[in-house]
């Protein structure tokens, strides 16, 4: 599967952003998708993933309750809702798929797309 990010900006703290990541191929709703972000100098960290039907989530506790990650399976999309924006969120952010495992365990992730940079001004 291709993975191809987008919707990354510059935004205010306080604001929000979406992010989008759109699949080609057939077998989209057989992966589970997931977000990371990493910021210069740090490791990446897993921020949101998401299983294949879209029926659980998990959030990384730096994000929850001021992300969301979803999923459209008919239209081979990902997104990641991101709200309440602080300058620490400031990092490239990826979409990734997993083709086996669990959806709330980075190491799964095995596919990639290239980043989308965020970056949020005090």
């Amino acid at each position: 599967v291709q993975l191809q990010a987008s919707g990354g900006g510059l935004v205010q703290a306080g604001g929000s952003l979406r992010l989008s990541c759109a699949a080609d191929g057939r077998t989209f709703n057989s992966y589970h998708m997931g977000w990371f972000r990493q910021a210069p100098g740090k490791e990446r960290e897993f921020v949101a993933g998401i299983s294949w039907r879209g029926s659980s989530t998990y959030y990384a506790d730096s994000v929850k309750g001021r992300f969301t990650i979803s999923r459209d399976n008919a239209k081979n999309t990902v997104y990641l809702q991101m709200n309440s924006l602080k300058p620490e969120d400031t990092a490239l952010y990826y979409c990734a798929a997993a083709s086996g495992g669990v959806y709330y365990r980075g190491s799964f992730y095995n596919h990639w797309g290239q980043g989308t940079q965020v970056t949020v001004s005090s």
